[in-house]
């Protein structure tokens, strides 16, 4: 642990001791149902952190103050009423008793919420300026309303007090009202609270002093900022500068938490959380910048997976916390192992943006490649405990992450576990995901399975395609079905893939086929895959049309991903077509003509080209399922209602003979890499 020494040196924040330099940042969890309570689910979710080792737990990203700031609609956590102190107190004894510390970002968010819900509210920003992101309009804020909002931060500020909570942090970032105030990109006001530099800090500057009126110079205040809003009619990084010593010097603050980047537009909200394309610490230089201006700590957190990564940064003096919040959903023991010396079972982050780019579609956070995260309270575990029942002969088909998970699970509780894969390598689909632009990292989640599963003795049987006969062989009490899926290309005969006039998404990433000169993609599923050919072909110097049947070409993938895939692909000028049907393909010489029908007039058109790919999805490779399913004892069925909590399958117990046969993720029908680990994890957890 010697190597990591930087990062276990306590250091105050105010009065306040943080046992070490970690910190995990305030983030929209959108566990904050009930009306904005901390339920028992987002309570355990810190506490996991807390049992994990984390120093410092800045929960509620974007909890709101005032009835008129929308909390719904990501449920963040409202402290607009005094209901939420009994809460507060659970939150915070449930983090103090592990030895950790836990506080809260409030905020306003003025333009930056949707007004169509909930309460329906007229939002308001200095000077009416719209939103880009949720399309909101506003009001200009009166007067009136500026010292009421003044007025509930300060009142927010004491619930979280009286809850027992160690400090607030006011955000002044992503556009919220306190920096709405500050920017010259939507204030426009010539009155005491706009034009010049002290005007546009005013509205910060008495929200600072009414909160400190209100709860005291002992009790922990920070501000979140940016160090750069990276908009030509924006803040940047010399006026954030500015501003940072202005604050600092009031005395009032006792840290700064910096990121990189504006947040009111989606290129923008891109930035603010780097998924995998982004280098390490990308916006590192901002933190430092506004270190060399203050007095007090600063936490810097974006992009810092890796212990390796946050000593180094914390060894150069460039800020006093490093952040590492999605490292933390990750892995929320990843403090624990690195005291541990267990470095190499840390679960890392790969910056799919999973977790984040659900909250941006109104979803609950969860992580791409750990189940139990945010699960905490239906009894899902980060650790695995061994079995104190019989021990089984597990065997398991497919060597994707839902296989592999299954196998990692049954072999932490002690049974006995062989993997079967026919490739001649681990991944399944993360492999080939891994193959596109800006996905590389993908592949690990794949490797940290690999390494659990080396780590735990699983007898791994590589080329080995797996018949039924086999698997009678093995005389399996447990035989869990990973199969996996295959490209759905023949869907409608009319494309053609039985003549060969089309290749799948597959096929060009893994190199199966050698990209064409001038290719048509007709992608019905509008997430990763199809963009990943696109991004994969235009790279290759292939001229590209990505045509869908959908609103939009990668409608389905969230706000902080789809920008740098839209970025790439504008750059390599592929064309974006929505709204058009592949009707059929049909050769023409030596060129292929796709007849493509627009999905509301029915008006056709043809592009003639040397290549079509299809991305639709896939079909389940279920004829081992089929093979095996009478001779198991459950007929492969999965009891939904213990499933569907959690629960040990009552198969377990019923003290029968022969095989169990469990089939999950895409070999069922086509989800995801998180679905096929949750169902493996809650599945195999009780065996």
């Amino acid at each position: 642990m010697s190597q990591f020494d930087a990062l276990f040196q306590p250091l105050k924040i105010n009065k306040l001791t943080i046992r070490n330099r970690v910190v995990s940042t305030a983030h929209a969890e959108v566990y904050a149902t009930d009306g904005g309570m901390t339920t028992d689910r987002y309570v355990k979710y810190y506490e996991e952190k807390a049992k994990g080792g984390c120093g410092l737990c800045i929960c509620g990203g974007s909890s709101v103050v005032s009835i008129d700031s929308p909390q719904s609609w990501w449920s963040s956590v409202n402290l607009s009423t005094d209901r939420i102190i009994e809460h507060f107190q659970n939150l915070a004894d449930a983090v103090h008793k592990h030895g950790g510390k836990i506080m809260i970002q409030i905020t306003h968010m003025g333009r930056r919420s949707r007004w169509d819900g909930e309460n329906w509210p007229n939002l308001m920003s200095p000077s009416g300026i719209r939103e880009p992101v949720h399309r909101a309009t506003c009001k200009v804020i009166e007067e009136e309303e500026i010292w009421r909002i003044i007025g509930d931060f300060a009142q927010a500020a004491r619930r979280a007090k009286e809850g027992g909570l160690d400090g607030v942090e006011l955000s002044a970032v992503h556009q919220h009202m306190i920096d709405q105030f500050w920017s010259p990109r939507v204030n426009k006001r010539t009155d005491q609270w706009g034009g010049t530099f002290e005007n546009r800090m005013r509205f910060g500057m008495e929200v600072l002093k009414a909160v400190r009126e209100e709860v005291g110079r002992d009790f922990a205040v920070g501000m979140r900022i940016t160090g750069d809003e990276f908009h030509p009619d924006g803040l940047n990084h010399d006026d954030m500068k500015e501003i940072a010593t202005y604050y600092n010097a009031t005395g009032l603050l006792d840290y700064f938490g910096v990121v990189g980047s504006g947040c009111d537009t989606h290129n923008t909200l891109a930035n603010v959380i780097p998924n995998m394309s982004y280098p390490p610490e990308p916006f590192l230089h901002l933190a430092a910048g506004i270190k060399e201006v203050v007095d007090v700590p600063v936490i810097h957190a974006q992009n810092i997976k890796d212990p390796n990564q946050a000593q180094r940064i914390l060894e150069a003096g460039y800020v006093d916390f490093v952040g590492m919040t999605r490292a933390h959903i990750a892995d929320p023991h990843i403090i624990a192992k690195i005291k541990m010396n267990q470095v190499d079972q840390i679960r890392q982050c790969v910056g799919a943006n999973y977790c984040i780019d659900r909250q941006y579609m109104g979803l609950d956070v969860l992580c791409i490649q750990n189940a139990a995260t945010s699960r905490e309270y239906m009894g899902l575990p980060h650790i695995i405990e061994k079995t104190d029942g019989p021990i089984r002969n597990v065997v398991v088909v497919g060597g994707g992450p839902g296989g592999m998970e299954s196998a990692r699970v049954a072999a932490e509780r002690g049974h006995k576990v062989t993997l079967i894969e026919r490739g001649d390598e681990l991944g399944g689909q993360v492999a080939i995901a891994a193959k596109a632009p800006q996905r590389d990292q993908m592949a690990g989640i794949t490797r940290w399975l690999a390494m659990e599963l080396e780590r735990l003795g699983v007898d791994i049987r590589l080329g080995t395609a797996a018949d039924a006969d086999l698997i009678r062989e093995f005389k399996p009490d447990v035989c869990v079905l990973a199969t996996g899926g295959r490209p759905f290309v023949e869907q409608n005969p009319a494309w053609g893939a039985e003549e060969g006039l089309v290749v799948s998404s597959w096929d060009i990433l893994n190199g199966t086929v050698e990209p064409g000169k001038n290719v048509l993609i007709y992608d019905t599923i509008c997430e990763f895959s199809g963009m990943s050919a696109a991004d994969y072909l235009a790279s290759k110097g292939s001229l590209v049309e990505l045509v869908t049947d959908d609103i939009k070409p990668g409608v389905g993938i969230g706000g902080t991903t789809f920008p740098t895939y839209y970025r790439s692909l504008y750059e390599k000028e592929v064309i974006m077509t929505s709204d058009l049907l592949l009707e059929k393909v049909y050769r023409e010489g030596d060129k292929l003509v796709a007849v493509l029908e627009n999905e509301y007039t029915a008006a056709q058109e043809e592009r003639v080209v040397d290549q079509i790919v299809i991305e639709n999805g896939t079909r389940a490779n279920d004829e081992l399922y089929y093979a095996l399913k009478a001779e198991s004892r459950n007929k492969g069925q999965i009891d939904n209602e213990t499933l569907f909590a959690a629960a040990p399958q009552p198969v377990l117990a019923d003290g029968g003979d022969g095989m169990i046969l469990w089939r999950l993720g895409d070999c069922v029908s086509q989800r995801n890499v998180h679905a096929a680990l949750y169902d493996a994890l809650r599945l195999c957890k009780d065996l």
